[in-house]
């Protein structure tokens, strides 16, 4: 799990449902331990880096969270070290501190909830598991 900074002492983030086509994007903050979803990218290369150059500058976070998927038994595939990638390239271009979380059944959850952008709902799922492991 790549960090740089205590997340307790960090206030908003942005965070990532990473995928080879879409990019599920959720905010939310410690103060009120929420995510809200916010939107699905589904541009890639350039144009993908650029709209999250965007959200960045737009909601100014303290740090990225994003979901690493897994096999049901923990075991890593070939997603789970795109989504790592991902993570690395995120804190290199943007010096941000990015946290990776264990994302299996997000996408499961929202689509249990109802969610109609369940990218993006995933992202906020991935969130909302991230400030409750900090709280608590």
């Amino acid at each position: 799990m790549m960090s740089q900074a205590a997340p307790a002492a960090l206030g908003s983030f942005l965070a990532f449902d990473f995928g080879t086509r879409r990019v599920g994007v959720a905010t939310g903050n410690m103060l009120t331990k929420t995510a809200t979803p916010l939107r699905t990218l589904a541009v890639e290369g350039e144009a993908r880096s650029d709209a999250i150059a965007a959200l960045i500058a737009e909601w100014q976070p303290d740090a990225l969270v994003v979901g690493v998927p897994r096999h049901p038994d923990g075991a890593a595939h070939e997603n789970t070290r795109r989504a790592q990638r991902f993570a690395r390239q995120l804190q290199t271009r943007f010096r941000l501190p990015v946290h990776e979380v264990d994302e299996r059944y997000s996408t499961v959850e929202a689509q249990a909830g109802g969610a109609r952008d369940l990218d993006a709902a995933s992202a906020a799922i991935i969130l909302e598991q991230f400030l409750r492991a900090q709280a608590g």
